[in-house]
């Protein structure tokens, strides 16, 4: 199987941020491998703007050296980087001010797309639509990639939303989310919608319930800071658990194009039910050994914010009615891994006797690691001694289906920022989607500021609070194990 690159057409694209963390991980990196792979054009231009003195030799040896660390290649096997690093241009500029952006707009070329990636604090994500359209970038035809998070509440994410909109359209703006770019996430709506074997079954009457799993072995580390003002509701569940959710749950649009899409994603937000104080849990990690607890790590001794939450959700609609969808996400847990897991009804009528056993199919969507999809089906055991079920999986992983070529599957940030060169903001959310996750978030946070609420402690390398297992077990279910 030969995967199919299509190339993009000539671009500039500008990093604000373009020294920071996030550009040397994942947006070089990423840009790098669109190019090795032919889909970034020979003439397209990235500059990397911040307030770092450099110039553009000591910018694009900066980017060699990220490269050569975030990339996972020797530098032998990289005869395409100094052909990537010649795209690269570096202007310093004061987003608060006004240096530097006569220069900016003096490297810019005509007849081009242009995109402007906000790889900053959402502080200043005003000041630099500002200044883009002070400047006469902000034109009809250029594009802004704003990062998450994307406000802390409803207020805010309003008042970011207006700053944004006082010089852009909204059909310029990308908000990322690099969940929606993984590839499992979009297979999720090919086989939704592209299989008649799933699509009739996919309602309350065959599902019994949904599980979503962000789990990560990793601590707050250096992070806790920023953090400790910010947990798991909002750093994981408003955005990324959400979108999830939405992709899962929603109704079959009328076409794979942005505004169907992203039509049906705030439906299902949007029919979300108030969670109830008893379907919440929330845990914060404890020590261990000399690795220290999350309170140690955030520099807070009294911190009462989230590591972990796990909360049942409903959705007021025909389709889900009775069928709930238990969201789980935490750090330092046993495994990392992303996974959600569709459990199917048990057979409404068993024609086998007891020793047969219960038996579910269960189909599971793996988003990392080992990105695929399995789907548990019940058999016969092999072997005399009567009929005896047991479950196997149907398992494709994109690494043994694709072969070699699974390889060359981009990542999401790859994806999705040369979508934001083809203008496609299918896999982008909208400001109305964002808004609406913050005003059904937000009363979940605020009850339990009221209720003075701690967070129980869970041991790390766990699968988190006691408290959660108990939140399936009182309704006769329990979670999917995290397994290394």
């Amino acid at each position: 199987m030969v995967s199919r690159v299509i190339p993009v057409n000539p671009f500039d694209l500008v990093v604000f941020g373009g020294t920071g963390d996030l550009a040397r991980r994942k947006i070089l990196p990423g840009l790098f491998r669109r190019f090795c792979a032919g889909q970034m054009p020979q003439d397209a231009q990235v500059i990397g703007a911040a307030r770092s003195e450099m110039d553009a030799e000591g910018y694009r040896q900066m980017v060699r050296d990220a490269i050569h660390e975030f990339d996972g290649r020797r530098p032998e096997e990289c005869p395409e980087l100094e052909g990537f690093l010649s795209r690269l241009s570096y202007v310093q500029v004061d987003a608060q001010g006004e240096g530097g952006w006569q220069e900016l707009k003096e490297l810019l070329r005509k007849d081009t797309v242009k995109a402007f990636y906000f790889s900053v604090a959402p502080s200043l994500f005003g000041d630099i639509a500002e200044r883009l359209k002070n400047n006469g970038l902000a034109k009809r035809d250029a594009r802004i990639v704003v990062e998450k998070p994307f406000g802390r509440d409803l207020a805010s994410a309003q008042a970011l939303n207006k700053s944004l909109a006082a010089y852009f359209h909204e059909d310029q703006i990308y908000r990322i989310d690099h969940y929606l770019g993984k590839e499992t996430v979009q297979n999720l709506m090919a086989v939704r919608f592209g299989n008649m074997l799933f699509e009739p079954l996919w309602n309350s009457q065959y599902i019994d319930h949904i599980q979503i799993t962000v789990a990560e072995t990793v601590s707050v580390g250096g992070r806790g800071g920023y953090y400790d003002k910010s947990g798991a509701m909002r750093d994981m569940v408003q955005n990324h658990l959400m979108q999830l959710l939405c992709l899962i749950a929603m109704e079959p649009p009328s076409k794979f194009e942005p505004g169907a899409v992203r039509d049906e994603k705030l439906k299902v937000i949007r029919a979300l039910e108030p969670v109830e104080p008893h379907h919440i849990v929330r845990g914060q990690y404890d020590a261990q050994g000399d690795e220290g607890s999350y309170r140690d790590h955030a520099e807070n001794p009294r911190s009462r914010t989230e590591s972990f939450v796990a909360l049942k959700c409903h959705i007021s609609n025909w389709r889900w009615a009775g069928t709930p969808i238990y969201l789980r996400t935490g750090k330092r847990l046993r495994a990392r891994t992303s996974e959600i897991a569709v459990v199917f009804k048990e057979t409404p009528h068993s024609i086998f006797d007891d020793d047969a056993g219960r038996h579910r199919n269960i189909l599971t969507i793996r988003l990392q690691p080992n990105e695929g999809m399995e789907l548990g089906v019940t058999i016969k055991e092999p072997g005399p001694g009567g009929m005896r079920l047991v479950d196997v999986p149907l398992d494709m992983s994109f690494s043994d289906a694709l072969g070699p070529d699974a390889e060359e599957v981009p990542d999401a940030y790859e994806r999705l920022i040369m979508d934001v060169i083809r203008g496609n903001q299918t896999l982008f959310m909208r400001g109305d989607e964002v808004e609406a996750a913050w005003a059904w978030t937000d009363p979940i946070i605020e009850g339990w500021e009221a209720r003075n609420d701690v967070p129980k402690l869970y041991d790390p390398m766990s699968s988190g609070p006691e408290d959660s297992l108990m939140l399936m077990h009182r309704d006769g279910r329990k979670w999917r194990e995290i397994r290394p």
